[in-house]
């Protein structure tokens, strides 16, 4: 017998493996044209303005040097554009540069290139209001409570307020404008904020494209105006501005009612002349960033030249913004030759109650505990 040499080994299925290929590029193909068309579809509408019906202004920061990467992630951020990329491929494809630093007034109701367009132009050096606003200084409020109100009633952010408190030509400029005023403010050591003190309690009315600086600036000509009557009289008690201030804002957050607040800066004035510490519990609130909560052992020990339990002399400067009733109270102290030396107040009936020791003052605060 002889072997079968017709006999073939089976070849595999070419037809399949060409099928599958072709499929794959074809999922490919329309995978492709898929996220192209998506892609250009989410352009088309980045385009667009992120809300047409939002007319509401947002200030915009862009920060001197930014680059369009850069500026595209703050107007996303901001929600006034739907994407930064998109901005950044934009502006480079229609060959937009030339973005100017400053403060923008934007709304989410533009399109991209009205955006562009405006950061061309050039915005503010400064925040601008953009619409009406009214700010109300409360009497005993501190900047950083400030600027949380003006952050809730004008265009003006929190932060926005806080760093030209911490604008150092600015202070400068005001000096200028006001020096009687801030002379003493400005030679100050340690201090938190140079015009801690010297914004007066009152309401002050924003209007449109009124900048925060002028904003500011109404403020501390506000307490000028208050002063400037006094100045003379301030000289007289030998105390500068700032540590008049400083006293002045010790009185508006301890003192019930007139009387005791001319009494009270005659304890102050008293501890003063015999270098005796101050120990206000308003200076140790504002020395931890706390205000009216209990306080600690811990908290009387803190190392913060506010803190005028562990420090003797005025510290830094004023600790609020003291109103006309405490600068008259200090001018006009009561009961000094009595040489008082502490008081407390009994919190339910709001008498307070003064000692020339602190024996007798241990006496006072144990009969008021029970109310305290």
């Amino acid at each position: 017998m002889s072997n079968n040499s017709n006999e073939r080994t089976p070849k595999p299925n070419r037809s399949l493996g060409r099928k599958i290929i072709i499929s794959v590029i074809a999922i490919l193909i329309i995978l492709a044209v898929s996220i192209s068309f998506l892609g250009y579809r989410y352009f088309q509408e980045a385009l667009k303005p992120m809300n047409p019906q939002n007319t509401n202004v947002t200030q915009v920061h862009i920060p001197l040097g930014a680059s369009n990467k850069q500026i595209g992630s703050i107007l996303q951020n901001k929600k006034v554009v739907k994407s930064g990329m998109v901005f950044d491929y934009y502006v480079k494809s229609n060959n937009m540069s030339e973005f100017r630093a400053g403060y923008y007034q934007l709304k989410p109701s533009m399109s991209l290139k009205t955006i562009a367009k405006q950061l061309q132009k050039g915005g503010s050096d400064q925040p601008i209001q953009s619409t009406k606003g009214k700010v109300l200084v409360r009497e005993g409020a501190n900047i950083d409570q400030i600027a949380t109100q003006v952050s809730l009633t004008t265009d003006f952010s929190k932060q926005n307020f806080i760093s030209v408190m911490k604008d150092q030509a600015f202070m400068e400029q005001l000096e200028k404008s006001y020096p009687k005023l801030l002379g003493s403010a400005m030679k100050a050591k340690q201090v938190r904020y140079r015009l801690e003190g010297y914004l007066y309690p009152a309401t002050y009315e924003v209007k449109k494209n009124t900048s925060l600086k002028s904003l500011v600036n109404q403020m501390v000509a506000k307490t000028n105006q208050v002063l400037a009557p006094h100045y003379q009289q301030i000289k007289k008690t030998k105390l500068t501005v700032q540590q008049f201030m400083t006293l002045a804002s010790l009185i508006e957050r301890e003192g019930v009612n007139q009387t005791d607040r001319r009494k009270m800066s005659g304890v102050l004035l008293n501890r003063i002349d015999i270098n005796m510490p101050l120990q206000s519990d308003v200076a140790v609130l504002y020395a931890i960033h706390r205000n009216n909560k209990q306080l600690t052992t811990k908290d009387l020990q803190s190392n913060s030249p506010y803190n005028l339990y562990k420090y003797t002399g005025f510290g830094p400067g004023p600790f609020d913004s003291p109103s006309i009733s405490s600068v008259q109270a200090l001018l006009h102290p009561l009961d000094r030759s009595k040489n008082y030396l502490y008081f407390v107040a009994n919190t339910k009936t709001r008498k307070v109650y003064y000692s020339k020791t602190y024996e007798e003052h241990q006496q006072q605060i144990a009969k008021h505990a029970s109310n305290n």
